[in-house]
């Protein structure tokens, strides 16, 4: 990025401030004036153009004021903006609104995108922990009908798989509780390797139970993240530079395209080295339908037990210190909770 000056710098910032609250191109005589500036309306005219030449900044048509273009808001959360916190009062309000929620895992994830959607006004994404390596905690077969059989695999940390068997041949439920129980006793805390390993030394319906525990358990280990959580869609409908446009559609089918969503963070908070709070501005050249959108992201959890993403996507023109401080804040409660409830 090219260098600016002090006096450069603030007029970018005080341009995406202005056009941050209010969408319209920002004119130097309206800098001036609004902020009381000491420098001439010329002198702020021609900064606008060097910046504009620079490519921080770009003019809709000849008479209209300037607005940031990506590189402009690239350069401002990178170099300008200050690190932030949620007032005071915001932050213990957050705190009331999670610790008044039992501790469930669904509950807490619908009152996190709740949170950042509300407090960003933005659309917002939370994805369950999930676990980096699922551990065997628990399992029951419960007859149902006939020869069917529900079977329910529970592994550390809470995670609850179901699936209905049709066995060869109707088994008492005495005997199916005699197997769920067997189980549990030797495959507790064993991760997939360890029960597949086990599952050869077994023989008949043991056998066969087990090895529907491998399928699950090493699906789980695929996936890139859990469930995934949203909230706010209307408010990036509302913006008014996506009003009646397909820009925010495309933007917001990211969030419920799962696979697209799965590149999405796979290439970036997921990424080996990635860590803190990501920001992406106009899709960064990789995603196309998030061209006219910033999205700031972050993880949350317990290295190497469980990790979650959260994130909230909106306009370029967001409020990036706003919706940082709001991302950073919900992770570390996030991160928290699953440190109290999922570690063992």
């Amino acid at each position: 990025m090219i260098e600016l000056t002090d006096r450069q710098k603030v007029i970018l910032s005080l341009v995406i401030h202005e056009y941050t609250q209010s969408a319209l191109p920002v004119g130097s005589k309206n800098l001036v004036e609004h902020y009381r500036l000491e420098y001439s309306p010329a002198t702020v005219r021609n900064e606008l153009a060097a910046l504009t030449e620079m490519g921080y900044l770009r003019q809709p048509h000849t008479s209209a004021g300037r607005v940031p273009t990506e590189d402009g808001y690239r350069y401002f959360v990178g170099r300008l903006l200050q690190r932030t916190e949620l007032p005071a009062e915001t932050r213990r309000t957050i705190i009331h609104q999670f610790y008044q929620t039992h501790r469930d895992i669904d509950q807490w994830m619908r009152l996190a995108a709740s949170v950042l959607a509300h407090q960003s006004q933005g659309a917002s994404l939370v994805t369950a922990p999930h676990l980096m390596e699922s551990r065997f905690k628990h399992l029951e077969l419960i007859s149902t009908r006939g020869r069917q059989v529900l079977v329910v695999l529970v592994t550390v940390g809470g995670q609850i798989h179901q699936r209905i068997m049709t066995l060869n041949e109707p088994v008492s439920q005495e005997e199916l509780s005699s197997i769920g129980n067997r189980l549990t006793g030797l495959l507790t805390g064993k991760d997939v390797r360890a029960v597949s390993i086990l599952r050869e030394q077994l023989r008949d319906l043991d056998h066969e139970v087990a090895g529907w525990v491998v399928d699950q358990m090493r699906t789980s280990d695929a996936l890139v993240s859990g469930e995934i959580y949203l909230d706010g869609i209307t408010n990036v409908l509302a913006e008014p530079e996506f009003a009646e446009s397909e820009d925010a559609r495309r933007a917001l089918r990211v969030l419920e395209e799962r696979s697209v969503l799965q590149d999405l963070l796979s290439r970036t908070v997921l990424g080996e080295h990635a860590s803190g709070v990501q920001v992406l501005i106009g899709g960064e050249g990789n995603w196309e339908e998030l061209s006219q959108c910033s999205i700031v992201l972050a993880q949350y959890g317990a290295p190497g037990v469980a990790m979650g993403t959260l994130g909230v996507l909106g306009p370029m023109r967001m409020s990036y210190g706003r919706t940082i401080s709001t991302v950073r804040f919900v992770s570390a409660l996030l991160s928290d909770f699953v440190a109290e409830t999922m570690t063992e």
